[in-house]
């Protein structure tokens, strides 16, 4: 019996396995890309599973959140407040005063009146937050990968118009410009247009700080780091992106080594998406009008947050090296034809019964998907390093009931 088909029968299907030491090995690989000056943040975003996050903490790791939930996981998991940089553009008062008060000092913010919004909640706890202004590049340099700039968005101060806001920027009581924050691009493609994209995010960083007389205490160049997705394959590598760092960082700011200012990347998938893999059990196989569907019992509920967004399909099952392949749709168990893992995929002849794992699965699992649709329990989530099993756990649903009356 393999390891994934012990570990369904103890703990039943659908069923995450990570793998401790994958985490660690893909923190270290990217550590020994970046220069030893930066520091890294892990988003939460990308799996927030306490024991994943715990791992990262400790490997030096800091933490980038994006709601006060992120939040309670990161503090749950070791992190101080000062250790997380809160992003996001849509962040109520409510939640940065909650922030604030949890020891977060760090933002990025998107606008006039997240920085305001920021400010206030500061004062109001009598202190100084700073802000790191989130810049939206009028150009960009890599033309693949997944593009968060040079296009209107929700994300970030126009690079083009953020002089005429900085005045107001400055006189915003309780918040402190401290320097600025990109994230130009995700699941960069290659790493030429990864060190691209750093580059003239390097670049513009200097020239804006310089231009417009931002202080740059801080400079978050954001990340783009790929590994693949629900697929077979090996996390890139890359080996000349420390030296090519280097060389844009000592000619446009100089001062970096020595902490002016201090740079910083972030990265999700790649540091937890080769640490897991989905398990899930075949319920049923059935032909309609000439075309094969596998049923599982892991859908779009399960796996498919993003993947439901169309962005991030198809799926690719394991299939043994001299194993028969077959082409069939892989669907889930929900009452919606949108629950669709894989259309007309290679599939392993399959029964019900049999088990089916999905590489490549640790990051936007659970939490990225449909959690409560239709009802069905959350898959399990198993932890290991090495051959030992560490945790089993469930997220659990349960409704809260506020007080109506007086």
């Amino acid at each position: 019996m393999s390891r994934y088909a012990e570990l369904a029968a103890r703990f039943g299907t659908p069923l995450y396995v990570y793998d401790l030491d994958e985490v660690d090995a893909a923190r270290r690989e990217l550590v020994d890309s970046l220069p030893e000056e930066f520091e890294l943040f892990y988003a939460l975003k990308a799996n927030p599973h306490p024991e994943l996050v715990r791992t990262l903490r400790e490997g030096g790791c800091r933490a980038e959140i994006s709601s006060t939930g992120e939040l309670a996981a990161a503090l749950d998991a070791g992190f101080t407040g000062s250790e997380c940089l809160y992003t996001g553009p849509g962040k109520t008062s409510r939640e940065l005063t909650e922030a604030i008060r949890r020891g977060v000092r760090t933002f990025s913010t998107d606008s006039v009146t997240d920085v305001r919004r920021v400010g206030a909640a500061a004062r109001d706890h009598g202190v100084i937050a700073d802000c790191l202004l989130r810049i939206n590049s009028v150009s960009a340099s890599a033309t693949t990968s997944i593009r968060m700039t040079g296009t209107p968005s929700q994300f970030g101060f126009d690079s083009e118009t953020l002089g005429e806001v900085l005045p107001a920027l400055r006189s915003l009581p309780g918040a402190r410009i401290a320097g600025m924050h990109f994230f130009p691009l995700s699941n960069a493609r290659d790493e030429a247009s990864l060190i691209g994209e750093f580059q003239h995010t390097i670049e513009l960083a200097a020239g804006l700080a310089q231009d417009l007389d931002i202080p740059l205490r801080y400079l978050d160049i954001g990340g783009g780091f790929t590994v693949p997705y629900a697929v077979p394959g090996e996390r890139a590598s890359y080996s000349k992106l420390r030296s090519e760092l280097e060389v844009a960082l000592d000619i446009h700011l100089p001062g970096w080594r020595t902490g002016g200012p201090t740079i910083a990347c972030e990265s999700g998938r790649y540091l937890v998406g080769g640490s897991g893999t989905l398990v899930a059990e075949v319920s049923n196989v059935k032909v309609s009008r000439g075309r094969k569907f596998v049923i599982i019992d892991a859908g779009i509920n399960t796996f498919g947050g993003m993947s439901g967004l169309g962005r991030l399909l198809p799926v690719s099952v394991r299939v043994p090296a001299d194993g028969e392949v077959e082409s069939a749709s892989l669907v889930g168990p929900l009452c919606t034809p949108g629950d669709v893992l894989g259309r007309e995929i290679a599939l392993p002849a399959l029964e019900p019964g049999d088990l089916v794992s999905i590489p490549n699965a640790g990051a936007y699992g659970p939490t990225a998907s449909l959690l409560m649709f239709l009802g069905r329990p959350a898959p399990t989530e198993v932890v290991v390093r090495g051959e030992q099993v560490l945790s089993a756990s469930r997220i659990e649903h349960h409704r809260t009931h506020l007080r109506v009356g007086g």
